[in-house]
């Protein structure tokens, strides 16, 4: 089942390295007690999520902050190790945490596992979203199609945090 708008973010473990250890880091401590945006994307360095998804979160990470995110993170189906060397190529530096969810655990409890084309070589990946958090419960949702880069994008998610301030 996909999760909604006013779900709980599931209980799931995903992977980050940092200064040179991995370490295991829990859905729930996460994003407890703060506003999160979370950002799935279906693989590091493709052409879409290098050239266009995550250069556009890390151009507007100041502004996202200033709408309120304690934290931006980069969630995708991919290895710890892959996900830190992603973030060095990008130059995310310490505004986005790269978040690895090796085996989907966390993408499939988020119900946004999809199995991408075999020519592409990339089977088992994550869809491309972006969600936002508060203590926990979603409270924004962007699913895109697929293909398709548009309602995740950091500007709409600016635009989407903006509007629920205006609330």
């Amino acid at each position: 089942m996909t999760i909604k708008l006013g779900d709980r973010i599931p209980p799931a473990t995903v992977k980050r390295r940092i200064n040179g250890t991995v370490e295991d880091i829990s859905t729930g401590a996460f994003f407890a007690g703060r506003k999160v945006v979370l950002v799935g994307m279906p693989g590091a360095f493709t052409p879409t999520c290098s050239g266009r998804h995550l250069p556009g979160y890390v151009e507007q990470a100041a502004a996202i902050k200033a709408e309120g995110a304690d934290a931006i993170a980069v969630l995708s189906v991919n290895d710890p190790y892959v996900m830190e060397a992603w973030g060095k190529d990008q130059g995310v530096g310490e505004n986005i945490v790269m978040l690895a969810d090796p085996a989907a655990e966390f993408t499939r409890a988020l119900g946004l596992e999809v199995m991408m084309p075999p020519q592409g070589g990339l089977g088992l990946r994550g869809r491309r979203f972006a969600l936002v958090a508060d203590q926990g419960i979603v409270t924004h949702l962007a699913i895109e199609p697929v293909p398709g880069l548009d309602l995740s994008a950091a500007e709409k998610v600016i635009e989407a945090m903006k509007a629920a301030r205006k609330r």
